[in-house]
């Protein structure tokens, strides 16, 4: 009996392996060709498999990209996570992982961008691709209880990460941390005014 589940758990740790190349393949598809790039064919191309092994992992394109956006969310969610329970500035630290999508998170901002934003077309990404802005929110409420500081630091949060992305803003924490602060207290400050 034992013999058995150790031959099941090996195949399953097998499987799970293959999913993550398979993942990995098409994140990197998606950084270096965009989401428009992403087929079975060039998955399968970029792991080394074949395209059937693509597809009996991830039955429809659908599923292999809301696989490999909810790869890269899962990293932010955790990281945002890690921000809520911590000590310390939590507007510092969000600017520090906003920040990192100009150097070594650059990959996987720029793919968590590009699926997201084509979840406007394809709505199976639409609740994964939702995260970070649910996520932030979450972190934005325990600044706040103001809805509209909260949606004001998700815009920016957005909008910082994006500019930082096509070089429109500076990828500098201290900018970052200034304009999250404004950001959040924008709307407090306008009623004091």
């Amino acid at each position: 009996m034992n013999g058995e589940s150790e031959h099941i758990d090996g195949r399953k740790a097998r499987g799970n392996k293959r999913r993550a190349e398979i993942i990995d393949a098409t994140l990197a598809i998606v950084t270096r060709d965009g989401a428009a790039g992403v087929t079975h064919r060039t998955v399968a191309k970029q792991a080394g498999i074949t395209t059937s092994l693509s597809t009996y992992y991830f039955a429809t394109l659908d599923d292999l990209l809301v696989a490999a956006l909810s790869s890269v969310a899962d990293t932010y969610t955790t990281r945002i996570r890690q921000i809520i329970d911590g000590p310390g500035d939590k507007l510092r630290d969000l600017a520090e992982l906003i920040v990192e999508s100009a150097g070594a998170g650059r990959e996987h901002a720029l793919a968590e961008r590009e699926l997201s934003t084509l979840a406007a077309r394809r709505p199976a990404l639409a609740p994964v691709a939702r995260r970070w802005r649910e996520n932030i929110a979450e972190l934005a409420a325990t600044l706040t209880d103001d809805p509209e500081a909260i949606a004001a630091l998700v815009a920016a949060s957005d909008g910082l990460c994006t500019a930082i992305l096509i070089d429109n803003a500076p990828a500098d924490t201290d900018y970052v941390h200034r304009i999250l602060t404004r950001a959040i207290h924008a709307h407090r400050d306008a009623v004091v005014s």
